[in-house]
C-alpha cells in the first residue's frame, strides 16, 4: 500500500495527465462530435477497457523486471522520465494544425467500443503512463509490487471514467465549436506540453528522493 502523501501525488499527476488532450481523449471527442453523447460515452468505456490491457501488462512486466534486477527498474524509471520531458518539449512544438480533430465515420455503437479499446491499447500516451510514472509511486518495502499496480491503475481507470466521460458529454453538447476552434487546439499544445514536462522532472525528483 502506497504511503497516503504519494497517492495524493499520484492522483494528481494522473489527474494532470488525463485532462491533457491525446489520442484516446481526441478519438472520444469525436465519436461525440459525430454521434452525440451516448456514442462518446460508449467510446469512455471503450478506451477504459483498453486501459485495464496496460493495467494488467504494467502488473506483469514491471513486476517481473524489479524481480530481476532493481538496477534495470531504476534504470526504467529515470528513462521514463527523461521521456516525459522529451514528448512535452515535443507538443511544444507541434504546429496547432498537425493535431486537428478528425470526424470518424458514423458507425455503431458496437463499432465505437471497439474502436475504442483499439485505440487506448495501441495509446502511446498510456503507455507511457505506465510504463514512466506509475512506477515512481510502487514502493517494494511496501508489500507486493503487483498488487500495488493493480491498485494504482485501478485508481487511474476511475479517474479516466470520470475526466473522458466528461470531455464526451462537453463535446456532444460543443461538439461544433471544439472541430472547428485553433484556439483550442493551440492552447491544448501549450497546456499538454507543459504537464508532460512537469511530470518528467517530478518522476526523476521522485525516483532520486527514494535513493
Amino acid at each position: 500500500m502506497p504511503e497516503l502523501a504519494n497517492l495524493s501525488l499520484f492522483v494528481t499527476g494522473s489527474l494532470a495527465l488525463l485532462l491533457v488532450p491525446g489520442p484516446a481523449v481526441l478519438y472520444i471527442i469525436a465519436s461525440s462530435v459525430d454521434q452525440g453523447r451516448i456514442a462518446g460515452l460508449v467510446s469512455v468505456a471503450g478506451i477504459q477497457t483498453g486501459t485495464l490491457f496496460h493495467v494488467a501488462a504494467a502488473a506483469l512486466g514491471l513486476s517481473a523486471l524489479l524481480a530481476s534486477s532493481a538496477l534495470l527498474f531504476d534504470a526504467v524509471k529515470y528513462l521514463g522520465a527523461a521521456y516525459l520531458i522529451y514528448m512535452g518539449v515535443r507538443k511544444l512544438l507541434t504546429k496547432p494544425e498537425a493535431m486537428s480533430i478528425k470526424v470518424i465515420q458514423h458507425s455503431g455503437l458496437r463499432q465505437v467500443f471497439r474502436q475504442g479499446v483499439i485505440v487506448n491499447v495501441l495509446n502511446p500516451k498510456t503507455a507511457l503512463f505506465f510504463l514512466a510514472f506509475l512506477p515512481q509511486f510502487v514502493d517494494p518495502a511496501r508489500g507486493s509490487v503487483p498488487l500495488q499496480m493493480l491498485m494504482l491503475g485501478t485508481i487511474f481507470v476511475l479517474l479516466g471514467s470520470t475526466t473522458d466521460g466528461t470531455y464526451a458529454v462537453l463535446a456532444g453538447t460543443f461538439g461544433g465549436w471544439l472541430k472547428n476552434s485553433t484556439f483550442y487546439l493551440r492552447m491544448q499544445r501549450y497546456v499538454a506540453g507543459t504537464v508532460f514536462i512537469g511530470l518528467g522532472v517530478a518522476a526523476a525528483l521522485s525516483s532520486s528522493s527514494k535513493k
